[in-house]
């Protein structure tokens, strides 16, 4: 069994709310897409190892669209 980001996989949704203006926050997919331009296409082996937390977690950036305010959220990781 593998583990995997809920959130990634469309298992599970988060709903947040922006401390700043309580506006919905949206998922704007785990961080380390935004490294550069080909990260997106890389293996989660790979990919797992630079985003400086532990491999049974997924780091996601929230956004609200209201205030442009952000924030990386950790995701436990589940076994599949």
């Amino acid at each position: 069994m593998d583990l995997v980001c809920p959130l990634c996989n469309g298992i599970n949704e988060m709903n947040m709310n922006c401390p700043k203006c309580s506006a919905r926050m949206k998922d704007d997919g785990p961080i380390v897409n935004y490294l550069d331009d080909y990260s997106p296409y890389l293996s989660n082996d790979i990919t797992q190892l630079v985003d400086g937390v532990p491999h049974d977690q997924c780091i996601h950036l929230f956004s609200c669209e209201e205030c442009e305010y952000d924030e990386r959220v950790k995701v436990d990781r589940v076994r599949m």
